[in-house]
């Protein structure tokens, strides 16, 4: 076999089957023919291929037929259409439904060879990725894509500062901002940058733990302490020793146990419940709220002496749409990660999609964000990433529309259709301006050729 790769064309023209087998051939690529959809299936059960180009109109099987064939016994093996329709709405449709890519005849050699090289690469970096993933997991190592804090923002840059300063110190620390932000990162990032980094970090949700537990939960109970206690149970606490404890959501925490948690904090010890022996403590406190613990306060839900107590520091993060010059970069970060996770590599957002993420409140803000990518590389049976893989939830708001113009004023077009408009000419220029090589096109527009593809169909410029 070809180190470059193996290729399987399917085109029920002799001739055409020749010139692609000899140009792809003089590159170094190996070069199966089939003159039919049914004879390109059956190759493909015998043959282990890096990339497969079929015409869509063959006989016997045609090129569709053919391509749900093949994704059944080959779902990673990237396919590439070949259509002489201009319109090409049966090869979008198929790019939908999983193609690589698709080729208008007639087509210049030269661009076919750059598609077949960017698909062979695609295939065999999913396959190292699938490798490296295996081992990760055979190894028990960490992700390739680890979790991390993204942002270039300046609220963000004010954080890292923070994160720096107290990484190291013994002092508690209190989180805030709304559901969503990423508190639960940051108090990760601050434990794995400090020295306890090789101590355990141990998360306790306060909001999602009944009241009557939480407390077994955090200090641990000794058996028969309560009813159903029928073992001796360690505690949080124990369990965190010279490592970081998170409690998150501490607004939820009940009075009484706010009481216990002060003592940990003043005297560095606690008891099991139902347990007369007294542990000492060497665990530090990050806490985390969505709640306004001033106004707590107030309402007596919180002790004024615990509020003290865990803010020593205190970091406030903002929310998604208070940072929107970090959404891409958080958008591109999900994407890579969970693209990574399936082995799905080369996966690209839309310029549609990136404007959908830019207009976006956000209202969950990075929890939602990171939810969406997720939704949308699952719906995506392409690499491109398009609006509609998006959950319906996240979409442009729209102006009300009773909203009433004056009448002097007549009709003003909204900006968004100013810009498609001007888009639409801009494409238009650069195609002209390449000789109507798209790939040459894509190149002056600094797009990718998919990209540009996707837009030339949408605008109806083919």
């Amino acid at each position: 076999m070809s180190e470059n790769g193996r290729i399987l064309i399917a085109d029920d023209e002799i001739s055409l089957r020749m010139v692609l087998q000899t140009a792809l051939s003089k590159v170094g690529y190996q070069v199966d023919t089939a003159q039919n959809g049914k004879e390109a299936l059956d190759m493909s059960k015998e043959n282990n291929y890096d990339l497969a180009i079929l015409d869509i109109r063959m006989p016997e099987m045609d090129g569709l037929q053919a391509f749900y064939e093949i994704h059944k016994i080959r779902p990673n093996l990237p396919i590439i259409f070949m259509t002489a329709f201009g319109s090409s709405e049966i090869a979008v449709d198929a790019m939908k439904q999983g193609a690589y890519d698709y080729i208008l005849k007639p087509f210049n050699l030269e661009e076919v060879k750059i598609i077949v090289n960017r698909a062979i690469r695609m295939q065999q970096l999913t396959r190292e990725v699938i490798y490296l993933e295996q081992e990760v997991r055979e190894k028990n190592m960490m992700p390739a894509v680890p979790e991390k804090i993204v942002g270039e923002s300046p609220k963000i840059q004010e954080i890292y500062k923070v994160i720096g300063r107290v990484a190291n110190s013994k002092a508690t620390v209190l989180i805030t901002g709304e559901s969503g932000t990423g508190k639960g990162m940051i108090a990760k990032t601050i434990h794995y940058a400090s020295d306890r980094r090789d101590n355990p970090f141990i998360q306790v949700n306060c909001g999602s733990i009944p009241e009557g537990l939480l407390e077994s939960e955090i200090f641990g109970h000794e058996k028969g302490a309560f009813t159903g206690a029928l073992f001796q149970k360690p505690g949080k606490f124990e369990l965190a020793e010279g490592g970081t404890l998170f409690l998150d959501e501490i607004g939820e925490m009940s009075p009484s146990l706010q009481v216990k948690l002060l003592r940990v904090l003043q005297e560095k010890e606690f008891e099991r419940v139902g347990g007369t022996k007294t542990f000492h403590t060497n665990v530090r406190i990050i806490a985390a709220t969505n709640r306004d613990l001033t106004k707590e306060i107030s309402e007596n839900h919180f002790r004024k002496d615990l509020y003290y107590r865990l803010n020593v520091v205190s970091i406030c993060l903002p929310s998604l749409c208070e940072r929107g010059e970090d959404i891409i970069l958080l958008s591109d970060y999900f994407l890579k990660r969970f693209s990574a996770e399936i082995g799905r590599i080369g996966m690209f957002f839309a310029p549609e999609v990136l404007d959908v993420f830019r207009n976006y409140s956000w209202p969950g803000n990075i929890r939602e964000l990171e939810n969406a990518v997720e939704h949308a590389i699952i719906m995506s049976s392409t690499p491109v990433i398009l609006p509609e893989h998006l959950p319906p939830s996240i979409k442009i708001e729209e102006i009300e529309e009773n909203t009433e113009m004056p009448e002097e004023t007549g009709y003003f077009k909204p900006l968004r259709e100013v810009l498609l408009e001007a888009e639409k000419r801009h494409i238009s220029e650069a195609i002209q301006r390449a000789g109507g090589n798209h790939t040459h096109a894509a190149k002056l527009l600094q797009i990718s050729r998919r990209a540009l593809l996707y837009k030339i169909n949408e605008n109806n410029l083919g």
